[in-house]
């Protein structure tokens, strides 16, 4: 019988297994199934083109960065041409269409816009939400994303009552809220009068005032790109889940 020591001389070594294959990461996989950009309704209301323009700076930042497309839209007035004119309300923007009710289910996602009407969303964009009962019956708009941005003639006029005003509309429709949060040192600088703040991109808009700061153009965009990526990120997920 061959010592014990023989027997390990003679032992041949085993053979290394084979690594086990790499399973596809979530980055293989996304890639794989990654069809088309998110779609982002950038939705307003503008009396005298401050949202509108803060409309503009959105858009632009949402189709900077290459995962979705951010499409115009406005609802309709609901005050007469007489009345807007005594308030000297310049006409509406021709290029960007009146959006419907049946629209909202084509898109993934919605940046909703208004100027303050005592501390509430102006009534405007409010009509056009109570045009959505039939979707809501559906539940057409569940799981889709939202975020706001607003105007105010004041410094405390509702840069934030005002985006709070539409939670229940989009709680009811089960819409997810994106807020913004303080992704920029703009809103927590005291040096000068800035609109926005936790809840999206906004602008003082005093009796004068025409245009955007630069520091609210780069809240806006800042909001825009932020969005974009949240929006994508659940367009690419819901394809995943769909995969399994």
């Amino acid at each position: 019988m061959p010592c014990f020591p023989c027997l390990l001389k003679r032992r041949q070594p085993l053979a290394k297994p084979s690594p086990p294959s790499s399973p596809p990461t979530a980055t293989t996989t996304m890639t794989d199934s990654y069809k088309r950009k998110a779609v982002i309704y950038i939705i307003f209301y503008s009396m005298y083109t401050h949202v509108y323009q803060l409309a503009k700076e959105l858009a632009k930042a949402v189709n900077e960065t290459g995962l979705a497309e951010a499409k115009l839209f406005q609802v309709p007035e609901t005050l007469a041409d007489n009345v807007l004119e005594l308030m000297h309300a310049p006409s509406k923007p021709e290029d960007v269409p009146m959006i419907t009710a049946n629209q909202l289910a084509d898109a993934d996602g919605f940046l909703l816009g208004a100027p303050t009407r005592f501390g509430v969303v102006a009534s405007q964009m409010r009509s056009f939400w109570e045009t959505t009962g039939a979707l809501w019956a559906q539940g057409k708009l569940r799981g889709k994303l939202a975020g706001t941005f607003f105007s105010t003639g004041s410094q405390n006029g509702g840069q934030e009552t005002t985006a709070l005003t539409l939670l229940p509309t989009l709680a009811h429709h089960g819409i997810v809220y994106v807020p913004t949060g303080f992704t920029t040192a703009h809103l927590s600088q005291a040096e000068e009068v800035v609109g926005g703040s936790a809840y999206g991109a906004g602008t003082h808009a005093p009796p004068g005032k025409d245009g955007l700061t630069k520091k609210e153009k780069e809240i806006a965009a800042e909001q825009g790109k932020l969005f974009a990526k949240t929006v994508a990120a659940q367009v690419w997920g819901n394809q995943l889940l769909a995969q399994k």
